[in-house]
């Protein structure tokens, strides 16, 4: 796996991002070492977390955090590798319960900590904020986590689920100021659109046709979660992503796939890595056969023109 600089940082990551939301619930101890280590042997580096997960599961909050610190320590690469986790997430009903101002630096601050804590680290490398909150100025957001990187506890800062608008303006406030910016995105991106419209929740977002450009012209990265559709281009169910639209490109994807000896799940895949714009898709998988596939996709190369004909628009 080739390695990707993040401009601006000292970064350099798997083109493929481990993502560990099930780690230390439904993977856990052998079977999440085994995972881990063989990514890492791949050449992955690269893991994202939060300090929501798991919460949905019974006795879950915090478990990925304490189960991937404690993973790498025990296959004993802590060292070579790139830890993202996230902070600042609003309220979610009773398994996990935040202040209406959950990006206040009070918030901000004890996420950190605690993350801090669980993983067993003294800094983080990447520290995303979940969500965003539109209440609050980007200059007020920007100072709080320069703070965080003036005390050592978070090298490098993100944003995930926010809009380009409101990157573009946090960032040109801190270069005005001098002060470190936003240096990657995450959000959804997927060869399959969401059925869903952004405007029913204004803190989750999905890459549009306008935002691609933003990330292509800036050369800020995107971290890209559900970059499988949640197992769209795998799966023989329709599942939630299934449209007019996405059967089309499910059908592309299946017949490049056939064309070139690949799965279209690789397909799917491939299709953000050859982006214009820098895309590093984040996976999630309990099964060492899926990660082989998942690691295989990193070996496609897509030109401009089957780019265009997998997105298929209608």
């Amino acid at each position: 796996m080739k390695k990707i600089k993040i401009p601006n940082t000292y970064l350099e990551v798997s083109e493929l991002c481990f993502g560990t939301s099930s780690l230390g619930t439904s993977t856990k101890g052998k079977n999440a070492d085994q995972l881990i280590g063989k990514f890492i042997e791949a050449g992955g580096n690269f893991f994202d977390t939060a300090h929501c997960y798991s919460f949905w599961v019974e006795n879950g909050l915090g478990a990925s955090e304490r189960e991937l610190g404690d993973c790498l320590r025990r296959v004993g690469h802590w060292d070579e590798t790139i830890i993202s986790t996230k902070g600042g997430h609003p309220d979610s009903g009773e398994d996990y319960r935040r202040p209406e101002q959950y990006l206040s630096e009070s918030v901000i601050k004890s996420d950190v900590l605690e993350s801090l804590k669980r993983l067993g680290t003294e800094y983080i490398d990447l520290y995303f904020l979940h969500r965003d909150d539109a209440r609050v100025p980007v200059a007020e957001i920007i100072d709080i986590l320069n703070d965080e990187i003036q005390n050592e506890r978070n090298r490098c800062i993100g944003a995930s689920n926010w809009s380009t608008q409101r990157i573009a303006e946090a960032n040109d406030y801190a270069t005005k100021k001098g002060l470190h910016g936003f240096v990657a995105s995450q959000v959804q991106w997927s060869l399959a659109k969401p059925n869903w419209e952004i405007s029913a929740d204004p803190t989750m977002r999905y890459v549009t046709e306008a935002d691609a450009e933003f990330y292509e012209k800036s050369g800020i990265p995107v971290t890209a979660f559900s970059s499988s559709a949640g197992g769209y281009f795998a799966s023989k169910e329709a599942g939630s992503f299934d449209s007019p639209m996405n059967r089309e490109r499910l059908r592309r994807a299946r017949e490049l796939a056939d064309k070139l000896g690949f799965s279209p799940a690789q397909i799917a895949l491939a299709y953000l890595m050859n982006q214009p714009a820098c895309v590093i898709p984040i996976f999630r998988t309990s099964s060492e056969e899926h990660l082989d596939e998942i690691l295989g996709s990193a070996s496609i190369s897509l030109d401009n023109s089957q780019i265009s004909w997998l997105g298929y628009v209608g």
